[in-house]
């Protein structure tokens, strides 16, 4: 053990001997932080030596991805893919091996394309965002009036009737700029716009558009939306800065299509001693219909079930259940998590910890947590076995999309913390391929959830339950 760890531990250990009730447990069932981490370095060893060993999980992610490509929510591909990860899990040996009936939404791309007919004629790199209506058969053409903010809008309303409104906004930080991708349209349609464009919401861009879902709502006409390379905005831009007032030739035949039957998949790790607390951990296997969803989020679906499979191979089974579940429709309607919360809502009080992984496999530092604050000093003296491969960080607070409705239900959660610099170079575009990811850095990842999932799900004491949020009750 290094010096840095051994001074965490000691600190760990006299805030616990501090802050910990004397008799809440009997002494012979209370894990301190020392003893937590010599009763389970080996194990946890074991499982990081064993995820490391081989690219087992990286091979896996290539089958599913280049087998079936993207898997949008209503998608044959989508359901292929399902059934083969079902098949495999079993083959696996998992226990319990399931899906899980789930209504989802349905949007088809369709045709679809953009066109700058003035000043000089040429294509633009353009994705229709998800949930948008189509434009008429003929298409819109317009002249574009290429604005920054929302607040640059509103000074130029008048400008805006009768034209394509561009949203030229650059990435900042991604729950900051993705407010123009879910409500430009209403903004546009407000000021009297024929149809709106996005620049991509992409923090680097090789004229690769970037899709995802936009809402629309009652009070204004719905109106075509679609999303623009991030070179294609900014030229735009500088024409309309010029004076050169360009005009766009937009066409998009999507349509929404009745709801359609999908699925949550899922498979366990029977607890020996109470297999009715459960420990589960995830990524979502729908995907937006560009690229192969390798990154967002195969690779997290893959990383969690791998995770799992190594205790089984490994004999490492814990006092309690480990549930991996692949969650369906993250993308376009966290329908997959919703219906996870309510058809297992009886045992939610029995769900010890959520993890999921969403953010691509990364090189992982490791969790973004939310939980009470004796949770939260629990799963940190988990991490810090995971600090050989530089992952036993916690940080607060955190979760992901699809353990979000058992989290408002008082589960703690997290979210894998991975190197995001990257991700929204390729996020939700055709450049999401097998190839930005690494087989190590996947590896990593898998052995950082299984130690976290394992050491919770066998320590003796309990994660506590947090607060049920007021509107989730």
């Amino acid at each position: 053990m290094n010096k840095a760890s051994l001074s965490r531990l000691l600190a760990a250990a006299l805030a616990a001997a501090v802050l910990a009730p004397a008799a809440a447990h009997a002494q012979d069932r209370v894990v301190t932080p020392t003893r937590l981490y010599a009763a389970y370095r080996d194990r946890a060893d074991s499982l990081i030596d064993a995820a490391l060993a081989d690219s087992s999980a990286y091979q896996r992610l290539g089958t599913l991805v280049d087998r079936f490509g993207h898997r949008l929510s209503g998608s044959r591909s989508l359901e292929d893919a399902i059934d083969w990860i079902a098949a495999e899990m079993r083959r696996d040996g998992l226990e319990n091996v399931h899906t899980e009936p789930v209504m989802v939404p349905h949007w088809v791309r369709g045709e679809e394309s953009a066109e700058l007919v003035s000043p000089r004629r040429a294509p633009i790199a353009m994705l229709g965002l998800g949930g948008s209506v189509a434009t008429p058969a003929g298409g819109i053409t317009a002249p574009v009036l290429v604005v920054g903010s929302y607040e640059e809008l509103e000074r130029r309303a008048a400008e805006a009737r009768g034209r394509i409104v561009l949203f030229d906004v650059p990435f900042t930080e991604y729950r900051e700029t993705v407010r123009y991708r879910g409500g430009g349209a209403v903004a546009a349609a407000k000021v009297g716009a024929v149809a709106a464009l996005l620049r991509s919401v992409s923090s680097g861009s090789m004229r690769n558009p970037h899709t995802g879902s936009t809402r629309y709502d009652t009070t204004v006409a719905r109106i075509p939306f679609a999303a623009v390379s991030v070179e294609d905005a900014m030229m735009l831009h500088r024409m309309q800065d010029r004076g050169d007032r360009p005009t766009v030739k937009l066409v998009m035949n999507a349509q929404t299509l009745p709801d359609a039957p999908s699925r949550n998949v899922v498979a366990e790790l029977r607890g020996s001693e109470r297999p009715n607390e459960v420990v589960v951990l995830g990524g979502h296997i729908d995907s937006w219909d560009v690229g192969q969803g390798a990154m967002d989020d195969a690779g997290g679906s893959v990383a969690a079930w791998q995770a799992v499979l190594l205790m089984k191979k490994l004999g490492l089974r814990p006092r309690r259940t480990v549930r991996v579940v692949l969650w369906t429709n993250e993308e376009n309607g966290t329908r997959g998590g919703l219906a996870y919360r309510d058809q297992h809502r009886a045992e939610v009080p029995n769900h010890v910890l959520a993890i999921e992984s969403d953010n691509g496999v990364f090189k992982p530092s490791g969790f973004a947590f939310s939980g009470p604050d004796s949770a939260l000093f629990m799963v940190r003296q988990i991490a810090a076995l995971t600090d050989r491969i530089g992952s036993g960080t916690v940080t607060t607070p955190g979760g992901e999309a699809d353990i979000g409705p058992i989290m408002a239900l008082g589960v703690p959660g997290m979210g894998l913390s991975v190197d995001g610099t990257r991700y929204f170079w390729y996020h939700h575009s055709q450049a999401d391929m097998l190839d930005k990811l690494d087989p190590h850095e996947m590896a990593l990842c898998v052995a950082t959830m299984a130690v976290m999932a394992y050491v919770a799900a066998d320590m003796p004491e309990r994660i506590p339950m947090g607060t049920p949020q007021a509107a989730a009750r």
